[in-house]
């Protein structure tokens, strides 16, 4: 399919997201109503310089039929999801820190989470959600006198799923423009 160079859509750069941190009592309305407000309020849980992990690989079980030596037959089963490891500058909050030793407190809450990819525009482009995430591992950051590097901390998220929601980024659009009129009312 060839394509005028005025139709051309160039893939969005992936410097500019957010994450935002949802108790897993929450229902999908409450997170889809979130990310439609987030276009408006940008309210992230922080800053983050790096988000990896956006990884999922299906798992293959074999059978080697008997009579048929030319091939091994390969069955799907289940589905497996990567660590989700987020990386910031340390700044004065401390939601990350206090998600994880809330743990070591006996105070356990999970939480679902919104992944916002946004374009140059600032506009959502790409959400994924995942689901009942636990925090596994915190780590602060690395000092050394002899260097002025920015002060880093990472979590390391597990979860139990993640999907990619369809349709948030016209959904988003639809509510801030909703929201612009409303507010031009005033």
């Amino acid at each position: 399919m060839l394509f005028n160079v005025g139709e051309r859509e160039d893939p969005v750069l992936a410097y500019n997201f957010t994450i935002s941190l949802l108790d897993s009592s929450s229902s999908m309305a409450k997170a889809v109503t979130t990310i439609a407000v987030k276009s408006v309020i940008d309210d992230p849980v922080g800053g983050f310089n790096e988000c990896t992990g956006l990884d999922m690989s299906m798992e293959v079980e074999e059978y080697m039929e008997g009579g048929n030596n030319g091939t091994v037959l390969k069955f799907p089963t289940r589905i497996k999801y990567e660590k989700l490891v987020l990386k910031a500058g340390l700044t004065r909050g401390t939601a990350l820190w206090d998600w994880f030793h809330g743990f070591i407190e006996g105070k356990v809450q999970r939480k679902d989470g919104l992944i916002t990819l946004h374009n140059e525009q600032h506009e959502v482009h790409t959400v994924w959600e995942f689901k009942r995430g636990l925090p596994v591992s915190y780590k602060g950051p690395q000092m050394n006198a002899q260097q002025s590097n920015v002060a880093f901390e990472s979590i390391e998220i597990e979860h139990e799923g993640l999907v990619q929601l369809p349709g948030a980024s016209g959904l988003a659009s639809a509510i801030s423009s909703a929201a612009e009129g409303i507010a031009s009312l005033f």
